[in-house]
């Protein structure tokens, strides 16, 4: 690291590497899941990364281009939480819920002139609601169809009372969908307690003071809570309306 910036060269790569196999044999050898999944993912983002490094200097200096590579973040957003629901043919509807996230977020800090609307400025944030959002979709709306699907009697059961559809399922899915906001209330709540979140570590390194750096957090992380709250209500709700993840219906 030299005057604040980490410096890539070969003992960055060797280090990134040796926590990429870290993590992987804990996932492998603690049967969590895919270590070859782990590693996948280390390798695209070191991949997506250096390709974006590559673009992003062109993008910034043209407002129609930051346009378009912030849409183009937006469609792999939404096409990934479709499949990481299980239904990737409900891209529109997982759009749906990302999207009513992010816009009236976007919309507010933009328009109000609280991030200047200039692309070095617009990228950035854009980037980490719309990420932020696409967690949180497809987090509740997983959290909805396993609840639907392990306690489908109990949705019966509420039809059989009398409930129509969506408000049974509803009842059922929607305390577990919830949870979702459970990681971006942790991370609100022990802000510069137990940890100093990407924004802030990022404005420090870039040379800004440190309380411009927490302004910037602040308002990172109270955009994403809300951004992540609107996904989560509408992702659920979708769920339960047979609109993204429709085959719930058929009990585990």
């Amino acid at each position: 690291m030299t005057n604040g910036s980490i410096v890539a060269g070969p003992m960055l790569a060797a280090v990134l590497l040796v926590l990429l196999l870290l993590a992987a044999v804990v996932v492998w050898r603690g049967e969590l899941g895919s270590g070859r999944a782990v590693l996948t993912a280390g390798l695209r983002a070191v991949v997506q990364l250096a390709a974006v490094s590559l673009v992003i200097a062109a993008v910034l200096r043209s407002g129609w281009l930051t346009a378009g590579f912030v849409l183009l973040m937006f469609t792999v957003a939404a096409v990934t939480s479709a499949r990481r629901v299980g239904a990737p043919r409900d891209v529109a509807w997982a759009a749906l819920a990302i999207g009513g996230g992010v816009a009236p977020v976007l919309a507010l800090v933009l328009g109000s002139g609280v991030v200047p609307r200039e692309p070095v400025a617009v990228v950035p944030v854009a980037g980490i609601v719309i990420g932020g959002a696409m967690t949180a979709t497809s987090q509740a709306a997983r959290r909805a169809v396993d609840e639907l699907r392990n306690r489908y009697g109990e949705y019966e059961a509420a039809l059989s009372l009398g409930f129509l559809q969506r408000a049974a399922a509803l009842e059922i899915c929607r305390g577990s969908a919830g949870h979702a906001l459970i990681p971006p209330l942790d991370q609100t709540r022990t802000v510069g307690l137990v940890t100093l979140p990407g924004a802030y570590v990022g404005v420090l390194l870039g040379g800004a003071s440190p309380v411009q750096a927490g302004v910037t957090q602040l308002l990172v992380l109270i955009g994403l809570l809300a951004a992540e709250a609107v996904a989560v209500l509408l992702a659920v709700q979708l769920v339960a309306a047979r609109r993204l993840h429709a085959d719930w219906s058929s009990p585990a």
